[in-house]
């Protein structure tokens, strides 16, 4: 009987014994990854798939944080290095895929003058390799330059303070306690919130990627035997005959972009619990922001 079964009958055991056998699991997915990565293996790929969003991947990264924020504490440097490299890997995820919206802009151009101004059906897009596609197959991909913005600039725009908020009881409270209504924000609010949408995102994922069909109410033995029938069939419908044809895209994004509001989260509650252990002096300290676009920004930046 594992550890987890002798101590489950109330929930404080049920989290100390998955706390507990975290570590083992970490340690034995590391020392075996073909048991899971090896996706020639159909048993490997359905592994994955269980524990992608199983409890016990969820209390590894419970346990991660808990050793992370401990070391953290006893050294605050060390939290203030992983405060600064997360929202530095934010802000540069974000910097980056901010030019969809460009590139957006240009295709809807090319659009516009290759089907009113030249009467064509197709469009030819590409650098060495030249994708051709006809012309509503173009027009509803430019739906995915928006959600690579909403879903991998959402980290980003977080770390710039540029998520619009209702402050009616937050601005006039103390550094002290906004620093609290921050930390039980990212423990009781963001977390959960970002633990729904992966359990929900991640089966929503694998449905439309492999047959037969996984869901979250699944067994870990019974995806094993549903393995002896896996096949990979990736989503192309589109929701036109000539129409885009890799929805399955916007799955994966929704994945990375949970990803990213469990990183976002974790960083906001170092950072909160930083400036609340060493006062005002350190708010914002190492915070790297985009200078404001105009004197109206810089204002509303300011009063902040």
């Amino acid at each position: 009987m594992g550890l987890v079964e002798s101590w489950g009958g109330n929930p404080i055991g049920w989290v100390a014994a998955h706390l507990i056998e975290a570590p083992v699991n970490l340690i034995s997915a590391l020392a075996q990854p073909g048991l899971w990565l090896n996706w020639s293996d159909p048993q490997a790929v359905m592994r994955f798939v269980y524990y992608g969003a199983s409890v016990e991947l969820f209390f590894v990264f419970v346990f991660v944080a808990l050793v992370l924020t401990i070391a953290g504490l006893i050294r605050p440097a060390i939290m203030w290095a992983m405060v600064r490299g997360t929202e530095g890997f934010a802000n540069a995820t974000g910097r980056v895929f901010a030019w969809a919206g460009l590139a957006m802009v240009i295709q809807q151009i090319a659009i516009i003058f290759m089907q009113r101004i030249f009467g064509a059906s197709q469009m030819s897009l590409g650098f060495g390799k030249v994708m051709t596609f006809d012309i509503s197959w173009w027009s509803e991909e430019l739906k995915l330059y928006n959600a690579i913005i909403v879903t991998l600039c959402i980290a980003y725009t977080f770390v710039q303070g540029g998520h619009v908020r209702v402050d009616l009881l937050y601005a006039p409270a103390r550094f002290s306690r906004k620093k609290w209504v921050d930390m039980c924000g990212c423990l009781f609010f963001m977390i959960p919130a970002g633990v729904l949408i992966w359990l929900y995102g991640w089966f929503f994922l694998w449905r439309n990627l492999i047959t037969p069909s996984t869901s979250a109410s699944d067994t870990f033995d019974r995806l094993l035997a549903k393995s002896a029938a896996l096949r990979w069939n990736v989503e192309t419908i589109g929701f036109s005959p000539n129409g885009f044809n890799a929805y399955f895209l916007f799955k994966v994004l929704l994945i990375a972009f949970t990803a990213l509001v469990f990183l976002t989260a974790l960083s906001f509650f170092w950072r909160s619990l930083l400036e609340w252990r060493e006062g005002e002096a350190s708010e914002g300290r190492g915070l790297d922001r985009d200078p404001p676009a105009d004197a109206a920004a810089e204002f509303a930046a300011s009063a902040k």
